[in-house]
Parts: structure tokens; sequence; C-alpha cells
């Protein structure tokens, strides 16, 4: 199995997960990055405030995202790029989250994505004094970069699993979560209901 994924980085214009404002998106096949892109998003009705914590923090401000795609608008877009991949981010759970309160709160049903967090990846990785994406992509060769654009932390974090792989001499996300005793984290199902009888 060949070094598939598809790194996601999203920012959001406030504290809901459910806010995003801006998607990267990096493909990468056979450890190499294949494609890029990402874009603007206007959040989903009810949590489309921008707090101005998250305004400083990534400069996207209401404005930006007037003419943006809504959630509905662009979720197939982003769906059709990430395919069946494997979803790499730097604090997937963020991530994740993001994509599954934005789908919910638009009525959407959020692919069963698997995913692996660079973060944790990074930490088996390298003794840093601090994990944090930019010194996390610096120790893996990628260094000056726009932290929090989404698409330049998207790629910055595909640098850190693809650094690691060979690192690690894993062919594939499976093998690199294995070898660092980490696991590809599986979507969250519910229990099916039981028939009483």
């Amino acid at each position: 199995m060949p070094l598939d994924f598809t790194a996601i980085d999203f920012e959001t214009a406030n504290s809901s997960p459910a806010s995003a404002c801006s998607v990267g998106l990096v493909r990468v096949r056979g450890g190499e990055v294949v494609a890029m892109t990402g874009w603007l998003i206007r959040p989903p009705a009810g949590h489309d405030d921008f707090q101005e914590w998250n305004v400083r923090i990534h400069g996207i401000r209401p404005e930006d995202v007037e003419d943006a795609a809504t959630w509905p608008e662009q979720f197939d877009r982003l769906c059709d790029f990430a395919g069946a991949d494997v979803l790499v981010a730097h604090n997937a759970g963020f991530d994740l989250n993001v994509l599954r309160r934005a789908s919910a709160a638009t009525g959407l049903e959020c692919p069963p994505y698997r995913s692996l967090c660079s973060l944790q990846v990074a930490r088996k990785t390298y003794r840093l004094d601090s994990y944090r994406l930019p010194k996390a992509a610096a120790a893996a060769g990628f260094s000056e970069f726009s932290h929090h654009d989404a698409l330049a932390d998207a790629r910055a974090c595909a640098q850190i699993v693809i650094d690691a792989a060979r690192r690690h001499g894993a062919a594939d996300v499976d093998a690199l979560a294995e070898t660092l005793s980490l696991r590809v984290t599986a979507p969250q199902v519910a229990a099916p209901e039981r028939a009483v009888a």
C-alpha cells in the first residue's frame, strides 16, 4: 500500500466547531503532494458570528466570506477532493469535529472518514520543546509558511506525515500509525438499536 492520504485544515469564525470559514486540502499519493486546494466558506447560520480572537488568529473577516460558498454548497467539492482517503490533520480531533458539526448544523451526513493526527505523529517522531504546527513542520523540513492559512497549514501537516513515514520506513498511513503505537481513528458510529422481543 502506498503512502496515500489527504491533509485537511479548517479555520473557524468562533468557538463553535460548526463555524468553518476556511478549508485547506492537500492530496498525497505515494508520499508526494499531487494536488492542493483551499477556499473560504460562509459559516452555517447560527454559527456565523466572527469573534475578535479568531479574526486576530487567521485574519478572515465577515466581509471576506459574504460571497463565499455556504457549507452545503461546498460540501460535495470537499468530499470529492478527499475521496475515501484517511484524513490527516494537526490535532485531528478538532478538524474532524468541525467537519462533523458543520455537516450536522446544515442537515448533511458526514462521510465516515478515518483520520490520523499529525500532532501525535510529531510527538512520536521528533524531540522538540513544542509540537505546535510551525515547530513540527520545521522539523519535517517545511518552514516559513503562513500559519493559520488553512491551505498552508494542511501542506505543513502533510509534510510531517510524509517525513515521519520516511524516517520510520512506513509504507502507508496504517503502517506509520502501527509503528508509532498510534491508531488511525475510525469514524464514530452509533450502536444499532436492538429489537426487544
